[in-house]
């Protein structure tokens, strides 16, 4: 199934779609891809674990299927759906017409026509260019039914619909599973999958990744902004600031024509980076300048 010959095309693969990859990271990738087996990914919200969903179907040239999970998430919201509204106009249609045979109409409106596929159902149908990406993003956010229901979807790569049969995936699709660790995930699907937690990246690591995704800031104000991000980190937030924040605040710094950090720009565009009022409260005044003193301390010369 690997698109990838080597854990270095991995990583070039990826960077190629502006995506800094570890040799970690690309190793679990490519045994994943090589061996069938589900990716699981787990780690803090904003470390980028959706992006490397969306990288690897853009660099494999594969349609990406995303399976947004949210409490309450059953297998028919995931599966498919009947569109029980041209049901009904098909209904009434009949009736008008005077041609409502009962067996008939039922046999006619449960076909492939009045069929909403989802997700899950998607994944499993033949696709040019060949097997999709199937992001199941957040499956912390579902609850336990849900996973049992994923678990035997996953191992048998088919979903059944009552009214039309068994559907299999004639190639079982690239399956990528995130998780912000809100909860714990039951072992039998972490079992099912190969496992990586995915970290916040180091300084040198997150230099990259800035200078892939805003390489129009320069290289003094991207160390700034990195190392003030990362000394957020060390402080006791309420939701640390994820790579994520870190291209948004310095997207929004270049629209402000920044060339430098200091206090007042910072107090100004906190909303980029932190997404919570107590964390923005505790960053006014003082304890700006503070950490941004120390992020610059950190920057000179030993």
């Amino acid at each position: 199934m690997s698109g990838f010959s080597s854990i270095d095309a991995v990583q070039k693969g990826l960077a190629s779609q502006g995506y800094v990859c570890g040799r970690a990271l690309a190793t679990v990738v490519f045994l994943s891809l090589r061996l069938g087996r589900p990716l699981f990914l787990e780690g803090e919200a904003g470390t980028g674990k959706t992006e490397i969903a969306k990288s690897i179907a853009a660099a494999l040239g594969r349609r990406l299927i995303r399976l947004q999970c949210y409490e309450g998430l059953d297998a028919a919201s995931a599966v498919y759906e009947w569109n029980f509204a041209e049901q009904m106009i098909a209904i009434r249609t009949a009736e008008a017409a005077g041609s409502a045979d009962r067996d008939a109409l039922k046999t006619e409106l449960f076909t492939q026509d009045y069929l909403i596929e989802r997700p899950l159902l998607q994944a499993m149908r033949p696709q040019d260019g060949g097997a999709p990406v199937l992001l199941i993003d957040e499956i912390d956010r579902t609850d336990e039914p849900f996973e049992a229901f994923l678990l035997e979807a996953l191992s048998d790569f088919q979903v059944t619909i009552p009214e039309l049969g068994t559907v299999k995936a004639p190639e079982p699709p690239i399956v990528i599973l995130t998780s912000n660790r809100t909860r714990e995930v039951h072992d039998a699907l972490k079992r099912r999958c190969l496992y990586h937690w995915v970290d916040y990246p180091t300084f040198d690591r997150e230099i990259e990744i800035l200078q892939a995704r805003a390489p129009e800031a320069a290289a003094a104000l991207s160390r700034e902004v990195v190392a003030f991000v990362q000394a957020l980190r060390t402080e006791d937030l309420f939701k640390k600031p994820g790579v994520a924040e870190t291209i948004d605040w310095a997207k929004c710094l270049l629209a402000l024509d920044v060339i430098d950090l200091s206090p007042e720009v910072i107090a100004d565009t906190l909303g980029a980076i932190l997404k919570y009022q107590d964390d923005i409260a505790r960053l006014q005044g003082s304890e700006a300048k503070r950490i941004l003193d120390e992020a610059k301390a950190s920057l000179e010369p030993a």
